[in-house]
């Protein structure tokens, strides 16, 4: 495990993948940790070399105990890839990490090499959702959402066919840091990107899973419609975390993107 200071927050990281490869960095989604990663790190680690982390609010890193904003992650991000000693990188990010990428790429294109936006979009739900799950949290922990939640980040085959392993992704949100949790859903409360990501020039992959219930496909077509150049597929058989349903596909299609626009 590896851990660094940034902006006075402590942040966990790991480091993997081929010494000298092409630099890509991985954001996880809103309840999680770099973990979610994991299958796509091993398929993609003899040829990259890749950068993970929990953000703030989550996994080992700390949870100010403040409201976050879409900057506070931008920070965090460019403290850490300051400290690996990353110039320029690709980014693929999920869900809010996806939300961190567009950002990445709007404040410091020239460090973005490629994005892969993954079950994400440059707004997701208004106020009112935001509120009341920060409400639930808060007063209940993360158990108070846990099966709603379940539902939304996993497809019906997955949820029927794969108990244990969704019994262990809801035991991993079962412990996020609920203060952690219900600061970054202020995050995504507060965050509107639509209008800005017509400035994103970066060569572009947005992915949808087939069935995610978080961000469905046609929230997700809608922000890749709004990028320059963009490319748009959907992943069948996937929820909302297509990094943990189809790792393979997702690392195929991954792989394939970095090494035909240049970001491998």
């Amino acid at each position: 495990m590896a851990f660094v200071r940034i902006n006075g927050v402590l942040l966990h990281y790991r480091l993997s993948g081929r010494p000298g490869g092409p630099a890509l960095a991985l954001a996880n989604s809103l309840g999680t940790d770099l973990r979610i990663w994991d299958a796509v790190v091993e398929r993609l680690a003899p040829h990259y070399r890749i950068l993970g982390y929990d953000k703030r609010g989550h996994g080992l890193s700390d949870a100010p105990r403040a409201e976050y904003r879409l900057d506070d992650h931008l920070d965090d991000l460019a403290g850490l890839l300051d400290h690996v000693g990353w110039g320029r990188t690709a980014l693929a990010g999920v869900s809010i990490g996806g939300l961190i990428a567009q950002g990445m790429a709007l404040r410091a294109p020239g460090r973005i090499a490629a994005l892969v936006l993954c079950d994400t979009a440059p707004r997701v739900g208004d106020a009112a959702m935001w509120n009341g799950r920060i409400a639930a949290v808060l007063s209940g922990g993360t158990a108070a959402i846990a099966d709603a939640v379940m539902e939304r980040w996993f497809s019906p085959a997955f949820r029927r066919e794969r108990a244990d392993e969704l019994a262990g992704w809801r035991n991993l949100f079962l412990r996020s840091d609920a203060v952690g949790y219900a600061s970054t859903c202020a995050t995504l409360r507060d965050t509107d990107l639509t209008e800005a990501i017509g400035g994103i020039a970066t060569p572009t992959l947005v992915v949808a899973g087939e069935h995610d219930g978080a961000t469905p496909v046609a929230m997700v077509r809608a922000g890749a419609e709004r990028i320059p150049g963009a490319r748009f597929t959907v992943l069948p058989g996937a929820g909302h975390i297509p990094s943990i349903e189809q790792p393979a596909a997702l690392a195929t299609l991954i792989d394939g993107f970095l090494k035909e626009v240049g970001g491998a």
